[in-house]
C-alpha cells in the first residue's frame, strides 16, 4: 500500500482525525493499520462510523425541535407581515381619496376675513 492512497483514505475519512486529537492514535499506527488490512472494514469499524443517515437520527433530529417556539416565530412573523399590509393599505386609501377630492379652488387675493 502507497502513501498516496492512504492519505485518499485518510481525506475520504475525516473522523479518523477526531482519534489523532484525542491522543488516542498516531498517524503512524493509522498508517500502519491501512498496510496490513488496507480499507478492509473489519479493521476499520472501531474507528470509522457509517456516514449514512439513519432513520433514528432523523427521528432524534425531529424529536429535539421545539414546535411552539417556531410556532410563536410564525405567529410574529405574520402579525408583522399584516401590520405592514395594513400601513399600506392605510397609505393607498389616503392618496386615492386626495385624488377623488379633485382640484382646490383657490381663495381670491383680495378677499378677506370673508369680506
Amino acid at each position: 500500500m502507497s502513501k498516496e492512497n492512504f492519505k485518499l483514505f485518510a481525506r475520504n475519512h475525516p473522523e479518523l482525525v477526531e482519534f489523532i486529537k484525542n491522543g488516542d492514535m498516531t498517524w503512524q499506527k493509522f498508517y500502519e493499520i491501512y498496510d496490513i488490512y488496507g480499507e478492509d472494514a473489519k479493521a476499520w469499524s472501531s474507528y470509522i462510523t457509517s456516514s449514512k443517515p439513519t432513520v433514528n437520527s432523523f427521528q432524534d433530529i425531529l424529536g429535539n425541535i421545539n414546535t411552539e417556539s417556531i410556532q410563536k416565530h410564525i405567529n410574529t412573523a405574520q402579525k408583522a407581515i399584516g401590520l405592514v399590509q395594513e400601513l399600506a393599505g392605510k397609505k393607498g386609501s389616503e392618496v386615492a381619496s386626495n385624488l377623488v377630492k379633485g382640484p382646490i379652488n383657490p381663495r381670491p387675493i383680495n378677499k378677506f376675513f370673508e369680506d
